[in-house]
C-alpha cells in the first residue's frame, strides 16, 4: 500500500492544517454568518414575563380527550362520506304570472285608410304621424320596427319583429294626411 516515508511526509501537513483550523476557530466569528462552538457571550435567556408553571393550561390538556374521526391513519382507502341530511324544502310559491302588454304602433301613428293597385296586388295601408305618410303593404316592415301582417277593412295586424307579440289598431277616420 503506502510506503511508511509517504505516511511520515503527510503527516506534518496534516499537522499544520489542523493546527490552522484551531486558530482560526478560536479567534471568533469572523463575519456574522460564521458561529463558533466556544462563545465569549454571556448566556442571554428568553424575555418571558410570567416564568411560573402555569398549571391551569397542564390541566386543560391532560382532560382532552382524543375523539377518532372513524379514520384509520394507516388505510389508503378514503373513508366513506358522511350521510347528507335532507331537509326537506318548503314548497316553491309560484308567482303571479307577467303580463306583458300587446305591443303598440308609437302614440302619434294613426292609420287613415287602405286601398289596392289595380293590377291585383295586396291592400296596402295608409298612416301618418302626424307629419309624414307611410304606405305599407302586408308583409312590409314599418319604422324597422314592426312588421304588418294583415290589411282589412277597418283594422290594421302588425307584429313587434323584436319580441314577436301581435296587436292591431283599428282605421281612424278623423285622421288626415298632412297638407
Amino acid at each position: 500500500m503506502m510506503n511508511q516515508k509517504i505516511k511520515i511526509a503527510i503527516l506534518p501537513v496534516l499537522i499544520l492544517a489542523a493546527a490552522g483550523v484551531f486558530y482560526f476557530d478560536s479567534k471568533g466569528p469572523s463575519f456574522p454568518g460564521r458561529t463558533s462552538l466556544f462563545s465569549t457571550k454571556p448566556y442571554d435567556p428568553l424575555p418571558v414575563e410570567n416564568p411560573a408553571l402555569q398549571r391551569w393550561k397542564l390541566d386543560a390538556s391532560r382532560r382532552t380527550e382524543y375523539k377518532s374521526s372513524g379514520r384509520d391513519l394507516f388505510s389508503e382507502t378514503l373513508p366513506p362520506p358522511p350521510p347528507k341530511k335532507i331537509e326537506p324544502r318548503p314548497e316553491p310559491v309560484p308567482l303571479p304570472p307577467v303580463v306583458v302588454p300587446p305591443p303598440s304602433l308609437p302614440a302619434n301613428m294613426k292609420f287613415f285608410g287602405y286601398g289596392t293597385v289595380p293590377n291585383g296586388t295586396s291592400k296596402r295601408a295608409f298612416l301618418t304621424d302626424g307629419e309624414e305618410p307611410y304606405i305599407v303593404g302586408e308583409g312590409d316592415t314599418l319604422l324597422g320596427r314592426f312588421r304588418i301582417i294583415r290589411i282589412n277593412n277597418a283594422t290594421l295586424e302588425f307584429e313587434e319583429i323584436s319580441s314577436g307579440r301581435r296587436n292591431s289598431i283599428s282605421l281612424d277616420e278623423q285622421a288626415a294626411p298632412p297638407a
